[in-house]
């Protein structure tokens, strides 16, 4: 016999008849707004709003990625705060410092840190104590479920005023309800009584003795903090810096501090690329700048690792020396030595050129070298040609010391200042009457009234002309001009040398 299985609420009463049962076995019908109520799903818009107005979505995007970012950095400078929410992995790859600061070997050092608890995990996050799993089990639920590690940085300008400010890796605060991402509820407190007003009146006296108005230099420095750490995360992410493109006076100071800044976070090679580009784009105003002051381009050229503006810059120093070695104390030792092995070469060239510019003379038509007694005019022109280049390129001889009497002591005179005898050699380029011209040839001739006369005048200048050509061609070497900065055809007035050769295995982070 074969049992039908019936629902409970089908069987018949026992205590009723057939026709009773099936007389209340129907459902009570409710009305069809009840039914449908009662049996829909609730669904919940969360774009509405509870005050009427828009909903707020949180930012995921530069400087705030509320959603992925996992490194807090704060900056505050006087009244300004700006705050950062990043990504570990490009601060990272930007950044030696945030590479080591949020490495696994420096967070587990963090947390052994005497003074913290001992539930502080890799990610500097509390697990949340007391809460049911889905087993129903109470336990720690950050044993079972990975967290996201954080970071939180803040600026810290130490103890002393000429401190160099920079950014200080901070315990997260944490709780029993988890990390500082979690809301923490309110606590549950009574009621305090009312303060009395003398305690009102005791602090509005402290607060107005102690915070003064800042000074506009001490706003200044705080924008520039607050202008530099924006720009180093802007460029982190590839966003362009917030730089002067008009007055490349502040350009360049901007540029400046903002190369430090990198340096100091060990981010050089990332931002470097940036100020190279900028500074470029001023052109003929850069070239005219490094001119000015060449010591500081050099080292702001080899922070950006711009080859163009280190270049340029070392042409010039180079060119000076030793005239901006006071500037370049500071420096790495490496761009001492290659300014001085530049140096070297360059006094090379010039004995050479030298050299080769007292052997000029001139010769006769049978082809004898010029003397007093083959052909006398001819040998005052080369006589007068190297008395003018001995005069021009020998330093003076120092000034006799002075003595007030026979038991003084005599005073040492300052030595000298080196000479400099660039605008002579590019006179000697030039030629023709850039030096020993008309009036000063015809003022040598009557030194003598029997030499003088039109005819030999006429010969004298025609001979001096062909010793010029031959000096012309003996300084081409040193006439070369390795600088983007256009100095005509007269060198606009340098009175230094500017053939110095940068090859690429000269630039010191190659």
């Amino acid at each position: 016999m074969t049992t039908v299985s019936t629902p409970f609420y089908d069987l018949p009463s026992p205590t009723r008849s057939r026709p009773e049962a099936d007389t209340h076995s129907l459902l009570i019908r409710r009305p069809s707004s009840v039914a449908a109520r009662s049996t829909a799903t609730r669904r919940h818009r969360s774009s509405r709003s509870h005050n009427g107005g828009a909903s707020y979505a949180p930012q995921n995007e530069f400087p705030n990625f509320a959603h992925t970012g996992d490194v807090e950095i704060i900056v505050a400078a006087g009244e300004q705060e700006k705050r950062y929410m990043l990504h570990r992995l490009i601060l990272a790859r930007s950044s030696g410092f945030f590479d080591a600061s949020t490495s696994e070997q420096w967070s587990r050092a963090q947390a052994q840190v005497p003074g913290q608890s001992a539930a502080l995990g890799y990610n500097g996050a509390l697990g949340r104590i007391g809460e049911e799993d889905e087993g129903g089990q109470v336990g720690n639920s950050s044993a079972n479920t990975t967290q996201k590690a954080f970071w939180r940085y803040e600026l810290d300008f130490g103890g002393q005023t000429d401190e160099t400010p920079m950014l200080v890796q901070k315990p997260l605060q944490t709780s029993l309800f988890g990390n500082d991402r979690t809301p923490r509820p309110p606590p549950v407190r009574n009621k305090p009584p009312a303060p009395s007003n003398g305690f009102f009146r005791s602090i509005s006296a402290m607060q107005s003795a102690i915070h003064m108005p800042p000074t506009n230099a001490q706003t200044g420095q705080n924008n520039d903090i607050i202008r530099d750490y924006d720009n180093l995360f802007r460029i982190f992410y590839n966003y362009p810096p917030t730089l002067d493109a008009i007055d490349i006076t502040e350009a360049y100071i901007q540029c400046k501090s903002l190369l430090n800044l990198a340096d100091m976070y060990d981010a050089l090679e990332v931002v470097g690329p940036r100020i190279d580009h900028h500074l470029l784009q001023f052109q003929g105003r850069l070239w005219k700048q490094i001119a000015k002051y060449p010591p500081s381009y050099l080292k702001l050229g080899y922070l950006a690792r711009s080859k163009v503006i280190f270049a340029e810059a070392l042409v010039h120093v180079v060119g000076q020396w030793p005239q901006g070695a006071p500037q370049l104390r500071n420096i790495p030792d490496i761009i001492l030595e290659l300014i001085e092995d530049k140096v070297d070469e360059l006094q090379d060239l010039k004995a050479k050129v030298e050299g080769r510019l007292f052997r000029l003379t001139l010769s006769t038509s049978r082809g004898e070298r010029v003397s007093p007694w083959n052909s006398y005019l001819d040998w005052n022109v080369v006589s007068l040609f190297r008395q003018w280049l001995a005069e021009n390129t020998t330093p003076p001889p120092p000034p006799l010391p002075k003595t007030t009497g026979p038991d003084s002591r005599q005073s040492q005179p300052p030595p000298p200042p080196p000479l400099n005898n660039g605008r002579i050699y590019r006179l000697l380029g030039l030629g023709g009457s850039a030096y020993l011209g008309h009036d000063e040839l015809k003022r040598f001739l009557r030194l003598r009234p029997d030499d003088y006369s039109r005819e030999n005048m006429k010969k004298f200048e025609r001979r001096t002309d062909e010793l010029k050509s031959m000096a012309r061609e003996a300084v081409k070497p040193l006439m070369r001009n390795f600088l983007e900065l256009d100095m005509g055809r007269d060198g606009g007035g340098m009175g230094y040398l500017t053939c110095t050769r940068v090859d690429e295995a000269d630039f010191p982070w190659d």
